[in-house]
């Protein structure tokens, strides 16, 4: 049997069977009412819940378009996967005891309940641009672009890069659309799971591997290959990014990619909504702390083979972009087997990201457009088919809209968080001022959330040519933004305010004792960040001379003291039930 036939056998048996045991865990489900469809009954547990986190943040674009801003520039770029950390401990600590207590659907419901329907309205609009706009187009073409590098389409049928991505579009669409249609929330987060755990093993042995193929091409092994990569090029493993970096300054990070982070993992309808789906809080927060510190290792499976490539010396096949670098490497790297389990792990992480959108979208649509408009008198099962239907019709623009991005003229990755920018910090801070204020109206929010929109237009549409100029990065246009449209608001709330306080509504729809090992988990998550900008620096491995002993203490310093200050902190600051008149946000709650 030929190794293409080999290939694309393994790859097609690994998708059945994942469909077999996703089917086999569901099966039975019911989906005919909301809370079974779009929140899987909430019945997620703290695995289910970070595994299903992490493959819905890890598309294929992650991969692609990382490994190519790795390849091209340095490992800036890891910051969009280090800093969530840090972000996935506040939302477990703060947002997801807030979220649960309320029990709510989507983040649209608490939108309504604090600024009600005008502005929920507004915002919801805002979630399914941002879907139809932009994460589904890029999620599918990502998709097409790893896979047919893996297989290599062009090559075998002598099709062009934009038919041989059409393929697999069409392909991921039709399997993903099964998924997020037909089996709600519980078959989305099930086969996430599964292809979660292949996605780590596959995804790791990519760069496992990629330290012999190194080694063999100086006609040595494995530990020929760890010297080359340490001493080849090691300014592409500075991941403190310049002022002037093109992926990601590393004040940047720490400023506007924070407040992007926040929105990502706390407000985003599409990420939030497993753990929304709890069957508790102690498992929501369990799932989250895990996904965090998953997050905090990613890099060595979607940053370091950018750089290998490099190293190697690959280059990117004319007519094609540096995008093409992550499956070009793969291929080069892996035997069959393995190459075709790294492909149906990334198939995987792609029908991950647009079943995972296109359940959002329905349950945005169901819940916030057609109840409202359409749905007086409605069965829940009417409900849930509109729902369906609108999935399937993103679904469809999806597929039709993709491929063109080839021709869009940026790196993959960056055209994503740029465009994100148009939808992600305006919503975060409506949510983040509804939380913090009690008097802020309508009105002001409404008002804020137009003025960002616009502003943040301008400043990538008309004068991104001058903030280029002046090494200013659409990161830190954000994160101004946000601080001018909260003193906007806060400034019209005085005019225009609400005539009573807001008070946040209960409903105690799940147990609500917080996990045990929060604080130290976290503690820990913390002390993992910290140790990756510690190794990818001019201290660490970008030195050139590899990991001195005083930068080795530092990290096991930094791993060790992360979970002694969460056990302090469990002493300082212990459980206790959250009050509603509370002013402090993030209170934590027991039974």
């Amino acid at each position: 049997m030929s190794d293409e036939l080999w290939l694309v056998s393994l790859f097609g048996g690994f998708l059945l069977l994942v469909a077999v045991i996703t089917y086999v865990r569901v099966r039975g489900q019911k989906i005919d009412t909301s809370d079974g469809y779009f929140l899987a009954g909430r019945s997620l547990s703290g695995w289910v819940i970070a595994g299903s986190l992490l493959l819905t943040n890890l598309q294929a674009s992650n991969f692609v378009g990382m490994s190519a801003n790795a390849y091209d520039v340095n490992m800036a770029v890891m910051g969009y996967e280090v800093t969530s950390g840090l972000v996935l401990i506040l939302v477990a600590l703060f947002l997801v005891p807030r979220y649960l207590a309320q029990g709510i659907t989507t983040i649209p419901d608490f939108i309504e309940s604090r600024f009600g329907a005008g502005t929920r309205n507004l915002v919801t609009i805002l979630f399914l641009l941002l879907y139809v706009v932009n994460l589904v187009p890029v999620t599918l073409y990502s998709g097409g672009v790893a896979l047919s590098g893996i297989f290599n389409v062009p090559g075998l049928f002598g099709i062009s890069q934009f038919a041989a991505v059409t393929i697999f579009v069409v392909l991921i669409g039709l399997i993903g659309g099964a998924y997020a249609i037909l089996g709600g929330l519980k078959a989305v987060a099930v086969s996430d799971s599964i292809n979660g755990i292949a996605l780590i093993f596959g995804g790791l042995a990519v760069p496992v591997l990629g330290l012999w193929y190194l080694g063999s091409l100086d006609g040595g092994g494995f530990s020929a290959g760890l010297d080359t990569f340490l001493h080849t090029n090691p300014e592409k493993f500075n991941a403190i990014g310049a002022a002037d970096d093109p992926n990601l300054p590393f004040t940047a990070a720490f400023t506007g990619l924070l407040l992007v982070n926040l929105y990502y993992w706390g407000t985003d309808q599409s990420v939030i909504q497993r753990a929304l789906g709890a069957k508790n809080l102690a498992q929501g927060q369990k799932g989250v702390l895990i996904a965090g510190l998953l997050k905090v290792l990613t890099p060595f499976m979607l940053i370091i083979p950018g750089i290998m490539a490099a190293q190697a010396m690959i280059e990117v096949p004319d007519g094609q972009t540096s995008d093409s670098i992550y499956p070009l490497f793969a291929a080069s790297v892996l035997p069959v087997p393995l190459l075709a389990f790294v492909a149906a792990a990334l198939m995987g992480a792609v029908l991950s990201t647009f079943n995972s959108v296109l359940n959002s979208a329905s349950t945005l649509y169901a819940r916030n457009v057609y109840m409202p408009f359409f749905g007086a008198g409605k069965s829940e099962l009417q409900v849930v088919k509109s729902g369906r239907w609108f999935a399937i019709s993103v679904g469809v623009i999806g597929v039709v809209v993709s491929p063109f991005l080839m021709f869009t003229g940026t790196g993959l990755f960056t055209w994503l968080q740029t465009v994100n920018g148009f939808f992600n910090v305006p919503i975060l801070t409506i949510i983040l001022l509804g939380y913090v204020t009690k008097r802020v109206s309508s009105k002001a929010a409404n008002v804020g959330l137009v003025f960002f929109v616009v502003v943040y237009g301008l400043s990538q549409l008309v004068f991104n040519e001058q903030l280029a100029a002046l090494n200013i990065h659409f990161m830190h246009v954000s994160a101004i933004l946000f601080i001018v449209t909260s003193a906007l608001i806060l400034g019209l709330g005085k005019i225009w305010p609400r005539t009573e306080d807001w008070v946040m509504p209960s409903s105690s729809v799940v147990e609500m004792t917080p996990w045990r090992y929060r604080f130290r988990m976290g503690g820990f998550v913390l002390g993992a960040m910290v140790s990756m900008y510690v190794v990818f620096s001019n201290f660490g491995l970008a030195s050139g001379e590899g990991l001195q002993l005083p930068v080795t203490a530092t990290i096991i310093g930094l791993l060790v003291g992360g979970p002694v200050l969460g056990v302090l902190a469990d002493k300082r600051w212990p459980a206790r039930t959250v009050r509603l008149d509370d002013e402090e946000i993030g209170s934590q709650v027991r039974s």
